[in-house]
């Protein structure tokens, strides 16, 4: 078996709309002190072209979750980055991409985020699909008010 498998991909794009400005929404993303405050993990590099980025969980074990590099920076417009979960670091077909494209917008910035290359079907697909609804949503509530949300939180029983 070739080691160059096509894989069948999906994406992921979702949209919102911040009453900040997008200097605060790039930091947001990418200060380590801001983001453990509304995303409880730190992205982590020198945010240059190439660098390697690392997601590590703001707590004392400081655990690495996910890792890839900066593939293009454009402060404060743009971030693109590869992805991958710390275990399958090593493989490069577990990488998948995501484009930060933040915007102003009047008195707002439009925050797109498009999640590409992903494996149809893979936990990570699976994951991200609330992932980013929910880290995006505490990212607006944090930058907006100074909170975040409960990213553990449960649906209520009916």
């Amino acid at each position: 078996m070739s080691a160059v498998m096509s894989k069948e991909t999906t994406s992921f794009v979702y949209v919102t709309y911040i009453l900040a400005t997008p200097d605060k929404v790039f930091e947001a993303i990418t200060k380590p002190e801001v983001a453990r405050r509304y995303w409880g993990h730190e992205n982590v590099s020198d945010w240059n072209p190439g660098s390697r980025w690392e997601h590590v969980r703001a707590n004392d074990e400081r655990t690495v979750e996910l890792v890839g590099e900066v593939v293009e920076i454009s402060r404060p417009t743009r971030l693109v980055i590869t992805w991958a979960n710390a275990s399958q670091a090593a493989d490069p077909a577990s990488y998948s991409r995501v484009t930060f494209e933040i915007e102003e917008y009047e008195d707002m910035t439009r925050l797109t985020v498009s999640h590409d290359d992903l494996e149809a079907g893979s936990g990570m697909a699976k994951g991200i699909t609330k992932g980013w609804p929910a880290v995006l949503s505490s990212m607006k509530s944090f930058l907006e008010t100074g909170r975040g949300i409960d990213l553990y939180a449960k649906p209520k029983s009916a």
